[in-house]
């Protein structure tokens, strides 16, 4: 599926994760609402952009104002799962367990904001092969959670799963049934998260915005060349002014392999930046769309342009 403009389609992802905490917090949800929402969404208004936000079924239950308050600008609400626990990921979840989560954040989601959810992203971007059924049955007609040749997936968990990225479409596609990372003849369009080699993300951006910069002007090129669609990945919590109460790093795994790099080298990475410190360096992205004349749809409407 080919859109014969150029598209960028900014996504965020609502969660109560803290950054600077390293752990889910009810407390951070209400940052996210009370600073990170209105400073993105303040941001966007301020170059027209519209734009997907996937929320967890969680931060939705506890703050639902976190979700009307994008409605008014024409932004699209999405799912990004029940929750953010590691034990709940898409990966390792059987199939039926990956319907009930699906549902039952599909039905929170849309009582909430009165619209129809179809958009999909995974909690951490975890998924398995079947996932792409479990979405077609649940009703969603778009996912977000593959990021084709992106290779930095050793400093997150899911590693196993997330090598079939190495081998996923780069332009978006209808996949396989049975194998989301594959091109097939489902109802489920795979919109990939941008990326090569280095994922085009907030997190990264923040981290290294030189690189990042160097990166996107590559991708950029690929995009002149086929019309890719660029999908920019962001939290909310990215953007908040958070204090930090814990000064041990909580092992969210029994492997020591993983907590080196998933937790450990991970948290040291992503703090840098936060808060309203990474707003200046986001700005100076939209910027480079604005300039260059890329269109900025939700999902809903990428998928309805091309029909």
């Amino acid at each position: 599926m080919v859109i014969n403009d150029k598209v960028c389609l900014i996504t965020n992802d609502v969660e109560t994760t803290s950054l600077i905490n390293h752990k889910l917090s009810k407390k951070t949800g209400e940052y996210v609402l009370k600073q990170g929402m209105p400073r993105l969404l303040n941001l966007y208004d301020k170059y027209n952009i519209k734009s997907t936000f996937f929320f967890t079924a969680h931060i939705a239950k506890l703050y639902p104002e976190v979700v009307k308050m994008i409605i008014p600008y024409g932004h699209e609400v999405a799912s990004h799962g029940y929750n953010h626990e590691v034990k709940n990921s898409f990966d390792i979840l059987p199939y039926n367990k990956q319907v009930d989560h699906l549902k039952k954040s599909k039905k929170i989601l849309e009582d909430i904001s009165g619209n129809e959810v179809t958009s999909f992203r995974a909690p951490a971007a975890r998924v398995s092969k079947n996932t792409s059924r479990a979405l077609v049955e649940t009703g969603f007609k778009i996912d977000s959670s593959v990021s084709s040749q992106r290779l930095d997936m050793f400093f997150s968990f899911g590693v196993y799963n997330k090598l079939n990225w190495l081998t996923a479409p780069r332009l978006p596609y209808y996949t396989k049934i049975d194998n989301i990372f594959k091109k097939g003849n489902s109802n489920l369009l795979e919109i990939p998260i941008t990326s090569f080699i280095f994922p085009y993300i907030g997190t990264f951006m923040r981290i290294f915005p030189t690189i990042n910069r160097i990166n996107r002007n590559i991708l950029y090129l690929e995009t002149l060349i086929n019309n890719r669609p660029f999908v920019f990945l962001t939290h909310p919590n990215e953007f908040i002014d958070e204090k930090k109460f814990n000064n041990k790093i909580i092992s969210r795994t029994n492997n020591p392999i993983s907590y080196l790099f998933g937790d450990y080298l991970r948290y040291h990475l992503k703090i840098k930046n936060l808060g309203k410190k990474g707003l200046p360096i986001y700005d100076k992205e939209l910027k480079f769309f604005k300039k260059n004349k890329f269109k900025f749809m939700t999902f809903n409407q990428y998928i309805n342009n091309g029909k």
